[in-house]
């Protein structure tokens, strides 16, 4: 199966009050991992690809072969976006020409009249090209890929403007962060993402820093728009940790060092134990 836009999974998610999570993806394995889980989950699923983690794995284009190369080789079936994730307007740019399906334009960090500018550009881009964007409001809080923000909650007046603009999918700040959440985090700003969801309609809502945010919220956040929900840090934790382990068990070739293809294999075990987790939990299981 081709890659796809997100804007159909996710209408019917929200219609549906069930979310498509995000999966970040730094290499093969991390790729081949999600692929397989939500090929076995039948779960329509979105590729996130940063723009350090793009240039990690050589650039927009090797990024977009391999997964192609992926979606054919292991016959994949089920609905799959490769989308760039927090990505600046010249990044979104370079991922519309390397094949990318879907792309976010995070301007929050602009003031509002450049962001909605910017991102009316990219949409009308988009839309030529059949292609789903992501825009945010409200900057998230946290560190991802040398992206920091103090974490806000968003005005829905200025939610609503850039949703006015055609983007189909919006982020906006309720108070979640990246990363791990600290032990005094105050939650999520339900109030907002109402106010929100109010003001933006039947528009998919993204919830980002998806790692640690208790199920409840996650339900209810789901309950009040939110389609589509990132997980990156989870992934990682999950991935170092049984590594780790493999590599402290000693388990190398006898003095000959470890061999890669079995190095990597608990990581990416762990991987698919995560991300079959949180489709569970999103409700995205059986919606492909």
């Amino acid at each position: 199966m081709a890659l796809v836009s997100a804007k159909d999974m996710l209408t019917k998610a929200k219609a549906g009050k069930y979310a498509v999570g995000q999966f970040n993806i730094n290499n093969l394995e991390w790729t081949k991992a999600i692929l397989l889980t939500a090929e076995e989950l039948k779960s329509p699923v979105i590729l996130g690809v940063s723009e350090g983690a793009g240039k990690y794995m050589c650039g927009y284009k090797t990024v977009v072969g391999m997964v192609n190369g992926m979606l054919e080789e292991l016959n994949i079936t089920v609905p799959v976006a490769l989308h760039l994730d927090h990505g600046s307007y010249e990044g979104a740019k370079a991922c519309i020409e390397a094949g990318f399906s879907s792309v976010m334009f995070d301007g929050s960090h602009y003031p509002i009249d450049e962001n909605v500018a910017k991102t009316k550009e990219l949409v009308g881009i988009c839309e030529s090209k059949g292609l789903s964007i992501e825009a945010e409001v409200g900057s998230i809080g946290g560190e991802e890929d040398g992206v920091i923000g103090q974490g806000e909650c968003a005005d829905p007046e200025e939610c609503k403007q850039v949703a006015d603009l055609g983007v189909t999918m919006l982020a906006a700040g309720i108070g979640n962060i990246h990363g791990k959440y600290p032990e005094n985090w105050a939650g999520l700003s339900f109030e907002t993402l109402d106010a929100i969801q109010q003001k933006t309609g039947d528009m998919p809502l993204v919830l980002h820093g998806g790692t640690g945010i208790p199920a409840d919220m996650i339900k209810k956040a789901i309950s009040l728009g939110v389609a589509k929900i990132n997980v990156n840090t989870e992934c990682q934790l999950s991935f170092a940790a049984a590594t780790r382990e493999y590599i402290e068990a000693g388990k190398d070739q006898q003095g000959k060092g470890f061999d890669p293809r079995k190095l990597l294999a608990p990581g990416t075990e762990a991987i698919k134990a995560t991300v079959k987790e949180k489709m569970e939990l999103f409700g995205s299981v059986g919606k492909a």
